[in-house]
């Protein structure tokens, strides 16, 4: 299988960089539109970034297989979070993983008035019990890479009648995602979409889930430009009530970024990163370390070597120290060289 770059001259890093697990590199084209929509605001002759902002939210609607109606685009994971548990009932029963990304679950916890119960990422289909009201889980998890059963959790959650909300998050870019399959999906953008911080999405059934817009402002107006002066008359009949107040620059970006990801596809970014993460594990044996099993992941995690984070950095690899591991992910911009120059400063143990 070839391993250089699927991106070449694409991107412009000075260091090996293997760390969009933490936050993706912004290819050339994003960071250039980026640049052309703040010169031209500055002189008074602002770009429609507000088309940006729909050709990144059809953008990524078709990454996902959702219809473009399903897609909500804001700012943030923890705030689409929160939105779900705003949402919900009081005493209902929320069911999320054992450190899980504290964006994902922390809003229940923070109502206070919900039942928040926590189970092993692999245990949690078997956990979903009559009563539960909802599944919040990552689908990749952030700490280790381990890929969540999601097949396996929402025929339970199906069959209990709850609903699903998952964190594509370490996901969305590389692992194929069918948003459809679950009543909530949220993502940011700007780690494996490799898009500009400011920008995040959240997807909702056809029906909107239940959910109440309880932030909306004049972008979440059926027609917003005459929705700016006192109560919106009319909420958007899609997922767009859900609307942040978009971050226009970082979408102006994130545009760039999912279109190169629709040119190169996901399935192919998937089975690129993906050996390559195979190459690092099987490197990873003759020298005496066995990663966290996590079969399938562009995440690496190695026990013991995370305190090497800072000595690796030094050596223009970046990588990150999570929990005493030492994180590796690899993306579309990354290259077997890449992998084997890691391989080569770290120590046998």
């Amino acid at each position: 299988m070839e391993l250089d770059s699927l991106a070449p001259g694409a991107f412009a890093p000075l260091t090996t960089y293997l760390n969009t697990a933490s936050t993706g590199l912004l290819p050339a084209r994003a960071v250039a539109a980026m640049g052309e929509a703040v010169a031209a605001s500055a002189a008074g002759r602002p770009t429609d970034m507000f088309g940006d902002v729909e050709a990144a939210r059809a953008a990524y609607a078709r990454l996902v297989k959702v219809p473009v109606r399903r897609v909500a685009a804001g700012a943030s994971v923890a705030v689409y979070a929160g939105l779900v548990a705003a949402s919900l009932p009081e005493g209902a029963e929320v069911l999320v993983a054992r450190g899980d990304f504290s964006s994902v679950v922390n809003p229940f916890h923070v109502r206070g008035d919900l039942k928040v119960r926590t189970a092993a990422l692999d245990d949690l289909a078997e956990e979903v019990r009559p009563g539960t009201a909802l599944v919040a889980v990552s689908a990749v998890q952030s700490a280790d890479g381990r890929v969540a059963d999601l097949a396996a959790i929402r025929a339970a959650a199906l069959a209990h009648g709850a609903r699903t909300l998952v964190d594509v998050s370490q996901g969305a870019g590389w692992y194929p995602v069918d948003a459809g399959a679950y009543d909530y999906t949220v993502t940011v953008g700007f780690k494996w979409l490799a898009g500009p911080r400011g920008v995040a999405f959240l997807t909702v059934p056809d029906d909107l889930g239940g959910l109440t817009p309880v932030f909306a402002g004049w972008v979440a107006g059926e027609h917003p430009w005459d929705s700016c002066y006192g109560p919106v008359r009319e909420l958007a009949r899609s997922a767009r009530r859900f609307d942040e107040s978009p971050a226009l620059f970082s979408y102006t970006g994130a545009r760039h970024s999912l279109a190169l990801l629709e040119e190169l596809g996901v399935e192919r970014v998937h089975a690129h990163n993906t050996a390559l993460a195979d190459r690092f594990r099987a490197g990873l044996a003759p020298l005496g370390h066995e990663p966290i099993a996590a079969p399938g992941s562009a995440i690496v995690a190695v026990p013991e070597l995370g305190h090497l984070q800072a000595e690796l950095s030094a050596r223009d690899i970046e990588l990150s120290n999570r929990a005493g591991n030492l994180r590796a992910a690899f993306h579309f911009y990354n290259s077997a060289q890449d992998v084997d120059r890691l391989l080569t400063l770290l120590p046998t143990r």
